[in-house]
């Protein structure tokens, strides 16, 4: 089943009136790694929410390849604070395969196997919510990517964690998107967007002001905004 090109068409966000995100047009291939960018504020968590359905369009289109049915399930969403259930490690990255139906004893061995993958293989039965900062985010990368989707959303996966932890979850997202993965996520780390986009996307007022491939970017964005932003200078 082929999920992209994803293609939006003045898609909108609107909460209480006020217009959060949009008018957004953009159209995303199904390899790589998309780097969400822009200053604090900008739109970059509610975009993202937007592009996995999570919040609501007020206007606007969005279409997948494939029906919108099949789409979603084969996408995942990681968030900046994962919520812990209060069950194992085990149990909680096996928990989203139970629910589409696989038996418990095929559920924890595929769970045991991503568990090892991303270096949480030793504490299988430690309670989840007992674990670092950065073994929850371990424990949740593991969770969205037990059910191998297509395509993994991530807001800001690393704001809270150390160089070490960091690094660590680097090297999973870099193995994910080498295996097929594609993936979309946000950050306001810069030398992670560097080292791991191959496009950027960068947000400025709810829309999306530059989108291209990261080496471009990098060396000479379009914008005065974007040049700025990169400068480190504050831009609203």
């Amino acid at each position: 089943m082929e999920m992209f090109p994803l293609v939006v068409q003045g898609a909108c966000v609107r909460r209480r009136g006020k217009l959060l995100v949009g008018p957004v047009d953009l159209t995303l291939g199904g390899q790589g790694s998309a780097i969400v960018i822009g200053p604090n504020g900008a739109g970059k968590t509610t975009l993202l929410k937007m592009l996995h359905g999570i919040v609501r369009m007020r206007d606007g289109s969005l279409d997948w390849a494939c029906p919108l049915a099949e789409a979603q399930k084969h996408q995942a969403f990681v968030f900046q604070t994962p919520v812990m259930m209060r069950r194992t490690v085990i149990e909680n990255i096996a928990y989203p395969l139970r629910l589409t139906g696989v038996r418990r004893r095929e559920a924890r061995a595929r769970a045991a196997d991503w568990a090892e993958r991303v270096g949480l293989g030793s504490i299988l039965e430690r309670q989840a919510t007992n674990l670092s900062g950065g073994e929850r985010q371990k424990l949740a990368l593991a969770r969205a990517l037990v059910r191998e989707p297509q395509v993994l959303f991530l807001d800001e996966p690393c704001a809270a964690l150390d160089g070490r932890a960091t690094r660590e979850i680097e090297e999973i997202l870099t193995r994910a998107a080498a295996s097929g993965t594609r993936l979309i996520m946000s950050t306001h780390n810069m030398g992670q967007a560097r080292r791991l986009a191959d496009e950027v996307i960068f947000v400025l007022r709810g829309r999306i002001h530059e989108f291209g491939p990261a080496d471009e970017f990098f060396a000479g964005p379009q914008t005065a905004q974007a040049r700025a932003f990169l400068n480190g200078d504050i831009v609203e």
